[in-house]
């Protein structure tokens, strides 16, 4: 929880920080710097997808692999993981995604159920398929070192949204994917024009 990345979850975090900031407002206590964790976290649960369509402009139509679901590696919990809040925004923007996670597929059906816009696979690269962009939610450490060139092949373009920063955006540029990670300088000014919004023909 104290890297960058696409926001914290779970039964217990969340919970006990809303508590504890609930508790100080009771007896009249100021808890900014709680109240700001809250706040903050809000935010980073919104930025994935704030980065895809600031990429992508037009969502309807796409297709979106995510690998991770759990709101944290070594689990099947998905309660309040920052993969639900994502999925049902590009949902909402008439996008279908791909789903893999090594544990919680379970969990999400039970929740979603069978959807025209939602595709549970199997193996991680099947995920991939056809998808306009893959997008690392949850830092599995199967995800860790993944095979690069198999996910060109299988993505429409080459284009990476890190949600958990575990990639190295360098070493990703110059096998010619578009990264984009969390929290992260900026790239130079070359490579940033050389990747301006994805605005592609379906």
């Amino acid at each position: 929880f104290l890297y960058a990345g696409c926001g914290f979850g779970g039964s217990c975090f969340p919970k006990d920080v809303r508590a504890l900031a609930s508790t100080a407002r009771e007896y009249g206590a100021r808890a900014t710097l709680v109240d700001s964790v809250l706040a903050v976290n809000e935010q980073q649960q919104q930025l994935l997808f704030a980065r895809i369509q600031e990429q992508f402009t037009d969502l309807q139509g796409r297709c979106f692999a995510i690998w991770g679901l759990a709101f944290k590696p070594n689990t099947d919990d998905i309660r309040e993981a920052p993969s639900r809040r994502l999925i049902e925004a590009l949902w909402d923007a008439g996008a279908c995604v791909q789903v893999h996670d090594p544990q919680a597929m379970a969990s999400f059906h039970s929740v979603y159920g069978e959807r025209a816009d939602l595709q549970y696979c199997e193996d991680e690269y099947a995920a991939l398929h056809g998808a306009d962009a893959l997008v690392l939610v949850t830092e599995w450490p199967r995800y860790r070192n993944p095979d690069f060139e198999a996910i060109k092949r299988q993505l429409k373009r080459p284009v990476l949204f890190d949600g958990r920063n575990q990639y190295d955006p360098a070493y990703l540029r110059c096998m010619g994917f578009r990264y984009y990670g969390v929290g992260r300088a900026q790239a130079s000014a070359s490579t940033m024009a050389s990747q301006r919004p994805l605005r592609l023909a379906s």
